[in-house]
């Protein structure tokens, strides 16, 4: 038993310097933050302007389309680097399970530009 606490020091340390580290910043920014800010600081700023609209305005479906595509392969292309760092150890079924996961991203990829989906205009 001893054993497994031995190992597991170095992981509670270092959660207790992260909570520690953390709690001293919260508690610096409130000791050293401006407690009179002026009313220009503190006003709506948009653009260099008050607002002139409603802030729950909608946006164009577009937008949303856009940040859902681009999370979606960003989040494809992210499985790429622990890939390419086993790759040395991998045999053949892992380099043709890429190839095939690359192949759909790449026909996914197609698609939407074809449907114009990254269009904006």
């Amino acid at each position: 038993m001893d054993d497994i606490l031995r190992e597991y020091l170095p992981i509670l340390i270092f959660l207790g310097l992260a909570i520690a580290l953390g709690l001293v910043l919260l508690l610096a920014a409130a000791v050293v933050a401006v407690s009179n800010p002026d009313p220009e600081k503190i006003s709506a700023y948009e653009c260099g302007f008050n607002a002139f609209d409603d802030a729950r305005m909608k946006f164009d479906v577009r937008f949303y389309l856009v940040s859902i595509l681009f999370i979606i392969f960003d989040l494809e292309v992210a499985f790429l680097f622990p890939w390419a760092v086993s790759f040395p150890v991998q045999g053949e079924l892992g380099f043709w399970s890429m190839i095939v996961f690359l192949a759909v991203l790449t026909i996914g990829f197609a698609y939407e530009w074809r449907k114009g989906a990254l269009e904006w205009e």
